[in-house]
């Protein structure tokens, strides 16, 4: 489990393919504390570490991953949003997100507005039933607050602070991009109640 609070920015070394699946080779300044099969959110998805070498770690990604989210279109030296996992009894200062993304999304404006960016999205129609606003979302494993809803184009967008914007892959995101996005879990379990 995570909170959505980006812990440092990964540098994708290699990217190697084997059979249908894609090993990425990761670097980033906290290798030394990491273990074999310990789970990290990158871009918002959870992949298990499978190999720990001096100047970078192995995450192995299946094909039913790289269909669903944008990890098919990371190259070597990209930026990655990395997260640990979180550790019981700390802070969640973000929000409950589990990594398991549900789709992408594509980034349609980008706006600068005296020091803060709004990014706008668009919200695959399936999914525009959890966005509420002022709640919460998770796109490319940052915790984030919706601001607007524009329901009549299936939009919504999302305000990023100066220090969001600089610690995490946004800084490199362009219009057109698309982005991992996780709708809140506590919606989605609520509807499946209801539901029942």
């Amino acid at each position: 489990m995570f909170t959505g609070i980006i812990e440092e920015l990964g540098v994708v070394k290699n990217i190697k393919k084997d059979n249908n699946n894609l090993l990425l080779d990761i670097s980033v300044s906290f290798i030394s504390e990491l273990k074999i099969n310990q789970s990290i959110s990158h871009n918002g998805i959870c992949l298990t570490v499978t190999d720990v070498e001096k100047d970078y770690y192995r995450v192995c990604v299946i094909n039913e991953t790289i269909e669903k989210t944008n990890i098919q279109s990371v190259v070597e030296g990209d930026l990655i949003n990395l997260e640990r996992c979180l550790v019981v009894g700390g802070r969640i200062d973000g929000h409950i997100v589990q990594g398991h993304v549900d789709g992408v999304t594509e980034c349609v404006n980008i706006s600068e507005t005296g020091g803060s960016w709004h990014f706008t999205f668009k919200c695959p129609q399936d999914y525009t039933k959890y966005l509420s606003n002022k709640g919460s979302i998770c796109i490319n494993g940052v915790s984030l607050t919706i601001a607007n809803i524009h329901e009549t184009q299936d939009e919504f967008s999302v305000a990023i602070i100066p220090y969001t914007f600089e610690h995490t892959n946004f800084k490199t995101m362009k219009k057109g991009d698309f982005a991992n996005i996780e709708f809140d879990v506590l919606a989605k379990q609520i509807e499946k109640l209801i539901k029942k």
